[in-house]
């Protein structure tokens, strides 16, 4: 299996949690939809062609956390556009133009990705763009304004491993975890987020998964399933 890998960075990105309605959280890191509308912005993928040139039946994908997870809140300016249009004088308070919303980003991201696609001229047009720093879309970290870069790391062999005591540099499904698998050793952070894996084109998610990840980076020793060795020392395990 050939496996292209590239790093993904910027100074913040949000990526924004289903759940949160008044308050924006973030996920520590973008969901696979996210990871695919970056790879269609690259490869001139449009918004509605993405998730079905980068579908999970055709493309598999992982990540691996390159930098400490660091959250900072920042209050984002949000324009009252109810009325399809933007007045500058506003009489009653409840009709103020905009509104300051606290919002929770990370800060300095930096994460590196991993991706394996079914057809071949796609995973080289991408491979391609990649290795020359092209691409046809402006590349951002959930929001158009935090503009993202990326560096060609390199196309790597997979190996699938069997079944055993492994430390894994990627996040990591929990579902492909055997029971009890996760050694925990000190040191370490173990944390869990759910986070949405399967996204029809329609923008209706049909999977979630839970995932666990240490944010700092460091590897996570498991039992695992599905698990793949690089030729370049890194384990990974595909979302």
């Amino acid at each position: 299996m050939k496996v292209l890998v590239f790093d993904l960075f910027g100074d913040f990105a949000y990526f924004r949690k289903y759940y949160t309605t008044t308050s924006p959280l973030t996920f520590s890191f973008p969901p696979p939809p996210t990871i695919a509308g970056i790879l269609g912005a690259i490869c001139g993928a449009s918004k509605d062609e993405y998730l079905e040139v980068f579908s999970y039946e055709k493309c598999k994908i992982a990540l691996r956390i390159l930098e400490p997870i660091k959250k900072v809140r920042l209050g984002l300016n949000l324009i009252n556009t109810k009325e399809n249009r933007y007045l500058r004088l506003f009489k009653a308070k409840h009709h103020e133009p905009r509104i300051q919303v606290r919002t929770e980003f990370v800060k300095g991201p930096r994460y590196r990705i991993y991706v394996h696609h079914t057809v071949s001229e796609v995973f080289q047009k991408l491979t391609t763009l990649i290795e020359k720093h092209s691409c046809f879309y402006t590349v951002s970290l959930g929001l158009s304004e935090l503009l993202a870069d990326f560096k060609y790391v390199g196309v790597f062999q997979g190996q699938e491993v069997e079944a055993y005591e492994t430390c894994v540099n990627t996040v990591i499904p929990l579902e492909k975890v055997k029971p009890r698998g996760i050694i925990i050793e000190p040191n370490k952070k173990y944390f869990k987020e759910k986070i949405p894996v399967i996204m029809r084109p329609d923008r209706v998610v049909e999977k979630y998964c839970d995932l666990i990840y240490e944010p700092g980076g460091l590897p996570i020793k498991v039992l695992a399933e599905n698990a793949y060795k690089l030729d370049n020392g890194e384990t990974i395990i595909f979302f």
